[in-house]
């Protein structure tokens, strides 16, 4: 098997503190309740009824956050230090999802996508994300 994957990771550095930036970053993204939102999407008996719910739980920006990890507050109990800020969001819609899915399955790989917050020890913030990721996929095995 053989499997390239070529991706394009943005980091915007930021002066702005990191609690405006995720703040920022959620405020523009849908905040649905993901276990109420499963159930309800999976009960759905049309597409256009599974659409409507979809939309009811997107942001401004056309994307929902299905998870967020705290990987910083791991970082802290690591290392004994309390100043390792990093948070990643994982976000989404899963209409766009579909679109892309049915022309490329291997996009059900990478999306949704992950949003990285971080504080450096520099003082510096990050933003980083990916942008565009190209597969190329060829397999002789068997599952």
């Amino acid at each position: 098997m053989i499997t390239k994957v070529e991706v394009e990771r943005f980091n915007l550095i930021s002066s702005r503190p990191f609690d405006k930036i995720l703040a920022a970053i959620k405020d523009a993204i849908g905040h649905p309740d993901m276990i109420a939102f499963a159930k309800r999407t999976a009960a759905a008996p049309t597409f256009p009824e599974f659409e409507s719910i979809v939309r009811e739980g997107l942001g401004k920006t056309g994307l929902m956050l299905f998870m967020e990890l705290d990987h910083g507050a791991v970082i802290r109990k690591a290392t004994g230090r309390d100043k390792a800020r990093m948070v990643r969001l994982i976000v989404g819609n899963p209409l766009i999802m579909q679109q892309m899915a049915r022309h490329a399955p291997d996009a059900g790989s990478y999306a949704p996508v992950t949003v990285l917050v971080d504080e450096r020890s520099d003082g510096v913030h990050r933003l980083s994300f990916v942008s565009r990721t190209i597969f190329q996929y060829r397999s002789n095995s068997r599952l």
